[in-house]
């Protein structure tokens, strides 16, 4: 019973400093005070929660409390955040209402606490279909109050900093759809540290070797860096000193992830990453100077010092991203003879940088530029639900597509300026004009010269788009579209064509039935169907249609074969139609073969695998992999990292599997290394007889190209594991001519 007391007391005591905390933490920002109305909806929560443990052991309060810390403190909201960030899961978890939340508080807190509860448990529901509902929801809420996502966005944080005490399957999961979606959504909002750390937890749990790998490196690396820094930032900060400025000079190191993402993009090794760290200078704004004037001196001081790289100046100061970011960056030649990029901005730049849109409630103005962007992005969400049904996984992409990207700005006839991203094309900009543009869009001119749809634009261009009112949406038009909107209106206009198209196609088989003496029925065009190997009723007709598929005049030999024949059944199984022997829920039995608490041996008995590797990314033995129970109850492995599977990790959680590999020294997989040199004489032979003579391995294809003196080459084999992949980089690698080699995707 005293123990008991004790837990209790301790409990207590731990609840009490962690809201003192979050007090200090708000009186130190430049909010209104509220302080009673923070500790109102403090006492409320605690009550609530009373009892409630989380899985970690702590008491369940303590999660709404560092929320709402994080809301405070690293993204700077005030105190309706705060008591929204308390109060966050009140309504789900116990007898409390909107309506309580409404009377006790106010309709604008009950508003973001409903929103915040509509979207619960994480964006991702059990099924594909209730994922999109969900993101949905989570959209239109946020269109209308963004403190509604930047709480979720905290609260993701907390899971993400939290995360060990889960199952690792679930930590998959989780991991899997903060890359997909929570770390893209925190950058496009500008929270830029939240982004990098969303990032880097998440790598931490799906990568533990290599993350843990890459901050050993750092660790090392680090008394050199230093170096660097000290030798190049000595005589700029003497000039900055001569002009009076107040600043801060300081050097920040790229992220774990970014530093793995960029090995793997390029096919590097950490050694050949030579942008690992950057320079920032932060100045304190003058009432006599401009920001912009600021940033252009400072930056005519280091280039009087330094040569610079002409392609590596980025100028967001006079045109800021679409996320509110601003600063003025530019790469020069240090003293070491080492590219250093470096960064200027104000402190409320910096400001902004790190904290995103909320840093501008704490420098409020009237028509705030950036503001504006918000809407707009806000604005294109809300068409783009407008689309009628689209697949769930289609409908996240396509969001997706407008989360994680670099501008360009693009100049009309008459000179106004559209924001579109890196990748947009010429059908992009005429679906960003008006739809009914995009519709009829029959080609560009891109500074006076004509272009197809397909041109991808830069900053910078002048576009005119010419249109036809005769021209409508065509399929490939699809291959042409990279933003968001241009994508869910083409594919609108094109299911409205393909469904017209369809009518026409039915009135024609109906027209062959009746001549037939059949009956025009929806069985009928489902055994035809069937027959012609389509897998849905609506593309047979489409292709009867495009006349892609002609019918005979008599139909009655064709359809009175029995449904359930030979050839019936291999076209069923074939393409995946008719009824299904599984359903897409997992069975029920499921339990009985999948314990989803245990690791899940992969192993292979008799030359007969209880696995299947994923064609997607072919994970070998000792890659980072996961297992995804599929409809037939069959466990596909995936690479952690595999594109794919982050999108089955996001959207089918129960399925999720931990792995571990089993020894396979019987068993071959295919590889492929590329590798890089400078050509001469012998190298091929060097490079063969290393692989087939060391490692005896089935060299299965060889392609070396040589071109003005430098040739890479790709070698597809067949290796046990990861193990014979690295000794083979590791023996190639001390071939002299070969400057670098790797294992690369198909």
């Amino acid at each position: 019973m005293s123990d008991t007391l004790i837990v209790k007391s301790a409990d207590e005591i731990m609840i009490q400093e962690e809201f003192d905390n979050l007090i200090a933490d708000y009186l130190n920002t430049n909010h209104r005070r509220k302080v009673e109305l923070i500790t109102k909806a403090f006492n409320l929560a605690n009550k609530a929660h009373h009892g409630a443990k989380r899985r970690s052991g702590e008491p369940y309060i303590m999660h709404p409390l560092a929320v709402a810390r994080i809301v405070c403190k690293e993204i700077g909201l005030g105190s309706t955040s705060i008591c929204c960030a308390l109060l966050h899961d009140v309504v789900e978890d116990t007898e409390y209402t909107v309506e309580d939340m409404e009377n006790m508080f106010s309709p604008k807190i009950a508003q973001i606490v409903d929103g915040l509860t509509k979207i619960s448990g994480g964006i991702f529901g059990e099924k594909a279909s209730a994922q999109a509902e969900n993101f949905r929801k989570l959209l239109l809420t946020m269109s209308e109050d963004i403190r509604v996502i930047l709480i979720k966005i905290a609260d993701r944080l907390h899971n993400m900093r939290t995360l060990g005490s889960m199952l690792p399957a679930k930590q998959y999961k989780i991991a899997g759809e903060t890359l997909y979606l929570y770390a893209p959504m925190a950058h496009r909002l500008g929270l830029f540290s939240i982004k990098t750390e969303l990032e880097d937890l998440s790598f931490k749990y799906e990568h533990p070797e290599d993350y843990a790998s890459i901050k050993e490196k750092l660790k090392l690396t680090e008394q050199a860096r230093r170096e660097i820094y000290t030798h190049f930032a000595t005589p700029v900060i003497d000039q900055l000193n001569n002009k009076n400025l107040q600043y801060e000079m300081l050097d920040r190191v790229k992220s774990v992830y970014s530093i793995w993402s960029k090995m793997q993009a390029k096919g590097v090794t950490f050694e050949e990453i030579y942008d690992i760290f950057a320079v920032r200078i932060v100045f304190e704004s003058s009432t006599e100077i401009n920001d912009k004037n600021i940033c252009w001196e400072i930056y005519s001081i280091i280039t009087d010092i330094y040569g610079i790289k002409p392609d590596r100046i980025r100028d967001w100061v006079s045109r800021p991203k679409a996320n509110g970011y601003q600063a003025l960056h530019v790469t020069v030649m240090g003293p070491d003879g080492q590219w250093v990029e470096i960064q200027i901005r104000s402190r409320r730049m910096d400001d902004i940088a790190e904290k995103g849109f909320a840093a501008h409630w704490k420098y409020k103005t009237h028509n705030v530029e950036e503001d504006t962007e918000l809407d707009k992005w806000l604005h294109t969400i809300t068409e783009i639900l407008e689309s009628p049904d689209p697949n769930a996984l289609d409908f996240l992409d396509t969001i997706k597509l407008n989360l994680f990207t670099s501008e360009i700005f693009v100049f009309t006839p008459k000179g106004d300026i559209k924001t579109l991203p890196q990748t947009a094309t010429a059908l992009d900009f005429a679906y960003a004009l008006h739809s009914n543009i995009g519709n009829h869009c029959i080609g560009a001119k891109v500074n006076h010269r004509l272009v197809p749809l397909s041109h991808a634009l830069k900053s910078g261009d002048q576009v005119e788009i010419l249109t036809s009112k005769s021209q409508i949406p065509q399929p490939e038009w699809a291959g042409y579209v990279t933003t968001a909107k241009a994508k869910a209106k083409v594919d609108a206009a094109l299911r409205r064509y393909r469904k017209d198209l369809a009518k026409l196609g039915e009135v024609t088989v109906n027209d062959i039935l009746r001549s037939s003496e059949l009956e025009e029925s929806t069985a009928n065009h489902d055994k035809l169907a069937l027959y012609y190997g389509f897998a849905k009723r609506e593309e047979f007709l489409f292709s009867v249609a495009k006349k892609e598929l002609i019918l005979p005049d008599n139909l009655k030999k064709i359809l009175k074969e029995k449904t359930d024949n030979a050839l019936f059944k291999y076209v069923k199984q074939a393409l995946g139609v008719g009824p299904k022997e599984v359903d897409t829920e997992l069975p029920s039995t499921d339990k009985t073969f999948f314990d989803k608490k245990k690791t899940y041996l992969l192993k292979e008995e008799t030359y007969e695998r209880n696995y299947k590797i994923a064609e997607c990314c072919k994970p070998i033995p000792g890659d980072d992999a996961f297992g995804f129970i599929n409809e037939r109850n069959e466990v596909i492995v995936h690479k952690r990292s595999c594109p794919i599977g982050v999108r089955l990790k996001s959207s089918f959680g129960e399925r999720i599997l931990t792995t571990e590999w089993s020894n396979h020294k019987n068993s071959s997989f295919e590889a492929i290394l590329e590798v890089k040199g400078i050509d001469s004489i012998g190298v091929l032979t060097e490079i063969t007889q290393a692989i087939s003579g060391d490692f005896a391995v089935n060299i299965q294809r060889l392609v070396i190209d040589a071109k003005d003196g430098i040739f890479e080459g790709r070698i597809k084999m067949l290796v046990h594991d990861v193990e014979d992949v690295q000794k083979m980089c590791i023996a190639l690698s001390k071939i002299q001519n070969v400057k670098s080699v790797g294992r690369v995707a198909d």
